[in-house]
């Protein structure tokens, strides 16, 4: 008796406990009764008969993602293996239907995945593709809507988190992008050089045009210092010719004075000797005489050649035919 007791005990705590059961947060219970769909439970502590009612299910009320990689070809007929990630969640108020009408949801929202990625891509070129990509997710996410919510599944979004050419085409483009990236380098690089030359050129010029001043001014205030020396020499008895003389002599033995103090000096002043300066004068001072002689002579021999050609010209005289009958005739 006491053994049949303690399994009758032991069987109502049993049943008992089994009358009762937890639903999480998130998820609906689907409850049936001798296989038939009774109910449907969401979180909290619920209650069932025992041995008539059973859980037949759980379905989960979180956003899920569903990974889906596909291989399909562009218009330019490259493959490309894209990956769509689709984010779905099942509506509370059609729990029956997610969980009575789908038996595998995940290879239906990856079915009509397919078709859609399928039927865009073919549209456009690789390179639209990664540029329309969006595009592309939002034409996933209306077929999805369309198809899914007659099954109590809502699509959150589509998202084409990848987009893998084949390895030959994403070398070439990688080409194609460092030679363009190389181009634009040497294009700026000879701006750049270019830009160098023309501010080296216009310093050049500048440069050259303040040596250029300031040798005019130089000669200019030598010029005047000379001047002044020839006034000052003329005041004391000195002429002009032994003036310019002991000029020239004083800018030599200066010009001698200037090289000899470098000591690192290579240059040779020739010729150097005492009278080299005299004999400049000299040579310079019968240069210039030659050179007003001859042409006081040239301008003589002008004016005596142009009488005579005058007069040769005014005593020339066409002859005239003696008989200009004859000649009209002939």
């Amino acid at each position: 008796m006491d053994i049949t007791l303690i399994l009758i005990l032991v069987f109502l705590l049993f049943i008992f406990f089994s009358s009762f059961f937890t639903v999480k947060q998130q998820t609906s219970v689907i409850i049936e009764r001798f296989g038939k769909f009774l109910s449907v439970r969401n979180s909290g502590l619920q209650l069932k008969i025992p041995l008539i009612d059973r859980v037949a299910g759980r379905v989960n009320l979180k956003i899920q993602q569903l990974d889906v990689i596909i291989e399909t070809k562009t218009k330019d007929n490259v493959f490309v293996k894209m990956k769509v990630s689709v984010q779905f969640k099942v509506i509370q108020d059609k729990v029956y239907d997610a969980f009575y009408k789908l038996e595998y949801p995940h290879d239906q929202i990856t079915a009509y995945v397919f078709d859609v990625v399928r039927a865009e891509v073919p549209k456009l070129k690789l390179d639209d593709v990664f540029e329309r990509k969006d595009d592309i997710a939002i034409a996933v996410k209306r077929e999805l809507n369309e198809a899914m919510t007659t099954y109590g599944y809502d699509i959150i979004n589509t998202l084409v988190t990848d987009i893998d050419p084949d390895i030959q085409v994403k070398n070439a483009m990688n080409r194609i992008n460092a030679a363009d990236r190389e181009k634009t380098a040497a294009e700026f690089e000879g701006e750049s050089t270019r830009i160098r030359i023309v501010a080296k050129a216009k310093a050049e010029a500048e440069s050259k045009r303040l040596q250029g001043q300031g040798i005019a001014d130089q000669r200019r205030e030598i010029a005047r210092g000379l001047v002044e020396s020839v006034e000052v020499l003329n005041k004391v008895g000195i002429n002009s010719q032994e003036a310019s003389a002991l000029i020239v002599v004083t800018q030599h033995y200066d010009t001698l004075q200037a090289i000899g103090a470098d000591a690192n000096s290579n240059l040779i002043l020739l010729p150097n000797s005492p009278q080299a300066g005299s004999d400049m004068l000299n040579n310079m001072v019968a240069s210039f005489s030659a050179s007003n002689q001859v042409g006081e002579m040239m301008k003589k021999n002008n004016r005596k050649l142009k009488p005579k050609i005058e007069d040769h010209h005014s005593n020339y005289e066409v002859p005239k035919p003696e008989n200009p009958e004859a000649s009209a005739s002939e």
